[in-house]
């Protein structure tokens, strides 16, 4: 999750669209569903794409419902969540997973557990900078805890440093604050303005080291809260995803992006199944970003070994807010993103059914979008 860029944007509140039928270099694109969301934001240079596309998720989920749509602080979960993190890093005396990337359950911890406050309060950077930079802050959070878990004896004061330098880079928090003519806290906020349930959402992912339709930690650097995931087959992953999105919900996506096949210049993330271009070919080889292409066949037994020997990893999470399909019927996920408006189309990219099934790690979504029949097959869920 850990993905710089430094295009610049600002998200301002409605609903993207594209409207019509899309046509790319010798793609044509069908709309087949389409689901509203606010406009990207660019996480710059910050592995915090969780709370990107967990914020995102939830604006959508207003939207969904009707309700008024609130633009989102995404750094007042990285503010909580670095707390949350360090407390258990100094626990673990210094030996377990300290870094600005986490997983969707912790933004949803944060809403239950903290509250929400909106962007134009909070917006986690020093005063007068207009872009995320996170370089700095994790290089002196990381040093600072390694100091002191190093003198053996905590001080007890130790969170007062800590809190001191996300103060320094993120701004402070406010006690209170005053948002269309009301004043609230964090928490009278998110019970007056963000009416949506941590508790109603799932998260899934599909693994042969685990039964299936039982929970499990999913072993991941980022699951520092241990966060635990229902474990169904590769299709059914698939296909929760694209009853979801048919039925309005949109799905929040954990995966992986550092494949060939994904371009977020070119906007498609494809599993291209492509013979090798021999040296001096008189044929130039096909590019798959030009034209639809045949993709691999994908199984979970692939996809296991990719998990097993690091290909497979956890690198970023987006947001799946649409489906299309190509001049040759192939269904892709329309996917929002969180590296500004100049990446993809508009900050949206195309993702084929190969590229989910072999690179998804997770998905999480709310528990009414879930077709009936893998419900009745899982129970006790919970979000952490």
């Amino acid at each position: 999750m850990r993905r710089y860029l430094t295009t610049l944007t600002a998200l301002l509140i409605g609903s993207w669209s594209i409207a019509q039928d899309v046509v790319h270099n010798q793609y044509r694109f069908e709309v087949l569903a389409e689901l509203p969301c606010t406009d990207v934001k660019d996480q710059a240079k910050t592995g915090t794409c969780w709370s990107f596309s967990t914020n995102s998720l939830i604006e959508s989920e207003l939207m969904r419902q009707g309700l008024e749509v609130v633009d989102l602080s995404e750094m007042f979960y990285v503010r909580h969540i670095f707390v949350d993190k360090a407390r258990k890093y100094v626990r673990y005396h210094g030996k377990t997973n300290f870094s600005d990337g986490s997983l969707c359950h912790d933004v949803l911890f944060g809403l239950r557990e903290f509250g929400a406050v909106p962007e134009e309060v909070y917006g986690g950077r020093p005063k007068g900078e207009k872009e995320h930079n996170h370089q700095a802050l994790n290089r002196e959070l990381k040093e600072y805890l390694d100091t002191t878990i190093a003198k053996r004896t905590i001080p007890g004061d130790w969170e007062a440093g800590f809190t001191a330098i996300l103060d320094k880079h993120l701004g402070t928090l406010p006690d209170s604050f005053e948002y269309a003519g009301n004043y609230y806290t964090a928490r009278s906020f998110a019970d007056s303005w963000i009416r949506v349930d941590p508790g109603a959402y799932i998260n899934f992912t599909s693994f042969n080291h685990h039964p299936l339709y039982q929970s499990f930690i999913l072993e991941i650097p980022d699951n520092y809260a241990n966060g635990s995931y229902y474990n169904v087959s590769l299709e059914e992953l698939f296909e929760i995803t694209r009853a979801a999105v048919l039925e309005g919900y949109s799905v929040a996506w954990d995966c992986d992006v550092s494949e060939k096949g994904f371009s977020s210049r070119q906007g498609l993330a494809l599993v291209p199944d492509l013979p090798e271009q021999e040296p001096g070919a008189a044929t130039p080889a096909m590019d798959p970003f030009v034209g639809p292409c045949p993709e691999k066949e994908i199984t979970s037994e692939m996809r296991q070994n990719e998990f097993d020997t690091y290909s497979l990893t956890d690198d970023h999470l987006m947001h799946i807010v649409g489906i299309v399909k190509d001049q040759n019927g192939k269904e892709y996920f329309q996917v929002k993103n969180s590296w500004g408006t100049e990446a993809g189309r508009d900050g949206f990219l195309f993702a084929s059914k190969a590229y989910f099934l072999a690179n998804t790690i997770a998905v999480t979504l709310h528990k009414d979008a879930v077709p009936e029949v893998i419900m009745t097959k899982i129970h006790n869920w919970s979000i952490r």
